[in-house]
């Protein structure tokens, strides 16, 4: 749900911005404000399924790392405990 909302509030940006005519400003800043919770949402969702955060870092292998992390990011999450913690779904 993040993930949808990021897009849907940088897509009214940039129509707002190609309205007014700002160049991006907006846009980068409002990505640059969040930044740091985005990476904590990939590695939160990385924990979910039992891998390590720092497979993050594949983001930065142009194309296949963001494809691999799409991969990952879809999956479903471990059920019950892991290494990371308890399951979030799990019912309390």
């Amino acid at each position: 749900m993040y993930i949808l909302f990021y897009i849907i509030i940088m897509f009214v940006l940039g129509f707002i911005e190609g309205m007014i005519g700002t160049g991006g400003i907006i846009g980068a800043l409002f990505g640059l404000a969040l930044l740091l919770p985005s990476i904590g949402v990939g590695i939160r969702r990385l924990h979910d399924t039992g891998k390590s955060g720092w497979l993050l870092l594949l983001g930065l292998i142009p194309l296949v790392g963001a494809i691999i992390l799409i991969v990952f990011f879809v999956q479903e999450g471990t059920k019950g405990d892991n290494a990371y913690g308890p399951d979030p779904k799990a019912l309390s």
